[in-house]
């Protein structure tokens, strides 16, 4: 545990995965911190640890143990005092966090939206009947059979240039990638049109980023404190409150997005069977200091509207 502020001689160890976006994020942490307290560069370090979900690129994550495979190694070098923070891709992140470990430090949030990458197509809709779509996301799988029941879905996994270039080899001729992460990589003409949230809810989190810590570390909580983003965190805490509270029997497709207007929360949920054959969809308003209620509200609403078996799929 850090007792004392960072400095060349003893700096501030930063954990991340190793992807191209992974390593901005972490870059993005660092610069944001050195502006927020005035710190070189070499008061900071960033750490590459390699996580089981980068290292297993041909099966679903569903098939290897989910969200938690791009974050436990991370996770335990955090606890055992290899790093002293880690960033995340909120999208990624399990709804709970190992004991001693808390994430309460978000930076802005960038565009939620995902887009529509192709070569040869500008959007969903100018896809002909049985067009090859890769996705390695059960939502966007989910909904967009759910949408289009004639175009043929596969695996698509790796980093948005392993994506692009399985396009470029014609194993799809389609894929969806988060506006966000082009953004970020100074890509976004890759994308072909951006799919508003009334046609394809977003991933819970998603264009968030995270700044895990250990708890109680008292240096690590006052250099955070200076570049939390707090509507980013409203907005987040009551997405994943609501992820939260239907994840706990299942693995199911899921989507969620929560907007601001004054002192307002609006939380829009949806939840598919994974062939796209059904959807139950709702939404939610309140005061944003009621987020998590209204997360967990509203999933018991989708909860109690789903019909017998809707979670029940092999």
């Amino acid at each position: 545990m850090k007792n004392v502020a960072p400095s060349p001689a003893q700096p501030l160890r930063i954990g991340t995965r190793g992807s191209v976006l992974a390593l901005w994020q972490a870059h993005e942490v660092r610069r944001s911190l050195m502006v927020a307290h005035d710190l070189p560069e070499t008061a900071f370090e960033i750490v590459v640890i390699k996580v089981t979900g980068d290292q297993i690129q041909d099966r679903a994550l569903k098939d290897i143990g989910g969200k938690g495979l791009f974050t436990r190694e991370i996770e335990e070098a955090l606890l055992d005092g290899s790093i002293d923070i880690a960033v995340h891709s909120m999208k990624d992140m399990p709804t709970q966090q190992p004991p001693g470990l808390v994430l309460d430090c978000y930076l802005p949030r960038e565009d939620v939206r995902d887009s529509f990458v192709s070569h040869q197509f500008n959007s969903i809709s100018d896809l002909p009947a049985g067009s090859v779509v890769g996705s390695s996301s059960l939502r966007r799988r989910s909904q967009l059979a759910l949408r289009r029941p004639d175009l043929k879905l596969v695996e698509f996994r790796g980093n948005v240039q392993t994506r692009m270039k399985k396009l470029e080899d014609g194993v799809a001729v389609a894929t969806f990638l988060a506006m966000a992460g082009l953004n970020r990589l100074g890509m976004a003409h890759v994308a072909k049109s951006a799919i508003e949230p009334e046609e394809m809810l977003p991933a819970v989190a998603q264009g968030a980023i995270g700044v895990e810590r250990r708890d109680g570390d008292a240096i690590v909580i006052a250099l955070l404190a200076a570049i939390h983003c707090t509507p980013t965190g409203q907005r987040v805490t009551a997405e994943r409150a609501f992820l939260a509270e239907l994840d706990g029997s299942c693995e199911t497709p899921i989507a969620s997005l929560a907007l601001l207007n004054g002192g307002e929360l609006w939380l829009r949920g949806e939840v598919l069977r994974p062939d796209g054959t059904e959807s139950l969809a709702d939404d939610i308003r309140g005061p944003i200091a009621d987020g998590p209620d209204m997360g967990r509200t509203l999933a018991q609403r989708l909860l109690g509207r789903a019909p017998k078996g809707f979670f029940d799929w092999h």
